[in-house]
């Protein structure tokens, strides 16, 4: 066994025979009877009390106690009394993503979690505490994408408890806890006509912003970041190995692409003629940022796109008071859906629909899985039928017939 049981109500003593005999002690029939003590795996002594005639009880206790340390599943009693938001901000210091995912995890636990379900000991929950704090969020009116994304990270949260033997079960996984559900939204690309309308709108200096990123499929951070170093113009190849990111307080930085997932894109010649005459008006400027965090080591790149004083674009900056009034002055809708990311969307619709495999489509667009690709853009592929009759037709159409169609079929039936 784990541990011993005390008798506090009885002690054996010898007697004066040299036999040991048992008397009672000056706690008998006062409070609980035994205690169950043992040394857990820290060395820290730790015990239970239990009241007269269940010392089998008390037997059961350490039992399992020895079971749970045997399986490498035990938790200390006392562990749990540690609140959400105590250990969801020791669990936030201890995290090594980028800054700029920190900041949006810690910003989401800070706002949105934290005020919920901060003073609840970590030992406590119960799958109802989660369900109803799911529904004070939907309450607020957040989106369904949003709160799922909350929900992620206080799961997360959760699932280091568990690892660190602080809880035993997650209680986000019961199955009465689901998971915000995203609303089914299909991805719609814009029109080539829609794409050079707002082209034609953008000032001079940023309109090859829109070739690359239609032309290539690059993000905007990425095709902030693009460097002249990085365009093999013989070759044909776009690398895509930085981004420019803010972080805190608006400030930029260098860093990876997403997911820190590089990659070569193919340049189509057409865009790389854009990116030439663009040069010509706008020589690349040697732009020096930090890399990763604000106070990383300095990187230097020729930046094909900045701004006029030569400085990295702001996203912010350059949406609010580049693409946006671009979007208006073409007469497009300035919500969600028309980011600078719909022209990602225009060059995912015209690979597929060129027959490109969703394979290669998503080790151009960077994805970190083609899974998450065809669930994406599996609407926009083409359909099958249209596949097959084209099999079939090629085939067939050269074979020296007279001309018997459909309608001579008819015509002998």
């Amino acid at each position: 066994m784990a541990g011993h049981i005390q008798d506090r109500w009885y002690k054996t003593e010898p007697g004066a025979d040299g036999k040991a005999h048992r008397t009672k002690t000056e706690r008998y029939g006062v409070g609980l009877r035994y205690r169950a003590r043992y040394v857990g795996p820290d060395g820290s002594e730790r015990s239970k009390s239990f009241p007269d005639k269940q010392k089998r009880k008390a037997e059961q206790w350490l039992a399992n106690i020895e079971a749970d340390m045997s399986r490498g599943d035990y938790v200390a009693p006392d562990a749990g009394n540690v609140t959400f938001e105590q250990y969801a901000r020791q669990w936030m210091t201890t995290q090594i993503t980028d800054p700029l995912t920190r900041e949006s995890v810690e910003s989401r636990l800070r706002l949105h979690a934290i005020p919920y379900l901060g003073t609840r000991p970590m030992g406590s929950f119960t799958p109802s505490h989660l369900r109803l704090w799911l529904r004070t969020l939907e309450d607020r009116g957040l989106s369904a994408g949003y709160r799922r994304g909350i929900f992620a990270h206080v799961s997360t949260v959760f699932s280091a408890a568990v690892e660190d033997r602080v809880i035993r079960v997650n209680p986000c996984r019961a199955r009465s806890v689901r998971a915000p559900r995203l609303e089914p939204r299909k991805v719609k690309p814009w029109p080539a006509g829609r794409i050079m309308a707002v082209r034609s709108e953008l000032p001079d200096r940023y309109q090859a912003l829109v070739n690359i990123a239609a032309g290539c499929g690059l993000r905007q951070g990425e095709a902030f970041g693009l460097a002249v170093e990085d365009v093999d113009f013989l070759g044909g190849v776009v690398h895509v190995v930085r981004q420019v990111k803010l972080l805190r307080l608006h400030r930029p930085v260098f860093a990876p692409p997403k997911g820190g997932k590089e990659r070569d894109v193919p340049l189509p010649e057409s865009v790389a003629f854009a990116l030439a005459k663009h040069l010509k008006q706008y020589p690349a400027t040697r732009v020096t940022l930090p890399w990763k965090t604000l106070d990383g080591p300095p990187v230097t790149a020729s930046l094909i796109f900045t701004g006029p004083m030569g400085l990295a674009l702001d996203r912010n900056r350059f949406n609010d008071r580049v693409w946006r009034p671009a979007l208006r002055a073409a007469g497009v809708e300035t919500g969600r859906d028309n980011g600078m990311h719909a022209l990602r969307h225009f060059y995912a619709s015209v690979l597929l629909d060129a027959g490109e495999s969703i394979k290669a489509v998503s080790e151009y667009l960077g994805h970190h899985d083609p899974g998450f690709t065809l669930r994406t853009y599996t609407h926009l592929m083409p359909s099958s039928g249209k596949r097959t009759r084209a099999a079939v037709d090629g085939v067939f159409t050269d074979e020296d017939s007279t001309h018997d169609g459909p309608d001579t079929a008819q015509e002998g039936a």
